[in-house]
């Protein structure tokens, strides 16, 4: 068994999807002889009862509510605060990683990294169904942003499966200020700035429909708050 993992999931209205992914992270400790890990799902606004649902689904998972839609990245950051695990993977919640490509995230901190990072941009990632055309160019063209703005060397800051220890996260996730999609930037620039090693780990991964991010609307959040990063730590 590895170390004890804490299983951190944002939901908004996500009442279509949340049980299966329920499901298999349960099966996934439980298959591992992890009692002691666990799952946290932050509801992060949601009007479709997502919460009860969780708690028929899975009375062992905890559900974390601050009432109101604060984004994606004010989710993790609560959920990640309140993990108690050795470890801490934070996934979606169409589970568009499998939850046993966690077993690479863990092989790359055994091996001495401090930031493990699931990647659909690498030679050897496995990308079983692709995103529509437009949401593909959206996501390389902010990829290139990225790298030209704020965060060289990293072909996907934006894959929603990443691996920390849990000190490691929680001294990141409480100096962190972006509140949505864009928040994995800053983590991962905080990390770089503070000398910790990220490692990119090519994934499988497939794309599940029923996307929550607005390819109008929260494109342009992104690039505001991505451009906005140095800014917020600039006294850090």
């Amino acid at each position: 068994m590895g170390a004890r993992l804490s299983i951190v999931i944002p939901a908004y209205n996500e009442v279509g999807r949340i049980e299966a992914t329920l499901r298999a992270c349960r099966a996934f400790l439980d298959a591992r002889g992890d009692a002691q890990g666990e799952i946290l799902v932050v509801d992060d606004g949601s009007t479709d009862g997502t919460a009860a649902l969780v708690a028929r689904t899975d009375p062992r998972a905890q559900v974390l509510s601050y009432g109101g839609n604060r984004g994606k990245g004010f989710a993790v950051k609560t959920g990640v605060l309140a993990a108690r695990g050795e470890r801490v993977l934070f996934s979606d919640a169409d589970l568009s990683a499998p939850i046993e490509e966690v077993v690479k995230l863990e092989a790359a901190l055994a091996g001495g990294a401090d930031v493990a990072i699931g990647s659909r941009g690498l030679p050897g990632s496995d990308i079983e169904v692709h995103q529509s055309m437009p949401r593909e160019m959206m996501g390389r063209t902010f990829n290139v942003l990225v790298r030209l703005l704020v965060l060289d060397g990293l072909m996907d800051t934006q894959c929603g499966f990443k691996l920390l220890a849990r000190d490691v996260a929680q001294g990141l996730f409480a100096d962190m200020r972006v509140e949505g999609f864009a928040f994995d930037v800053e983590l991962l620039w905080l990390a770089r700035r503070r000398g910790l090693a990220i490692a990119e780990v090519p994934i499988k991964w497939r794309h599940v429909e029923a996307s929550k991010v607005s390819p109008v609307v929260d494109a342009s959040r992104m690039f505001r708050d991505i451009v906005r990063i140095r800014w917020l730590h600039r006294g850090g």
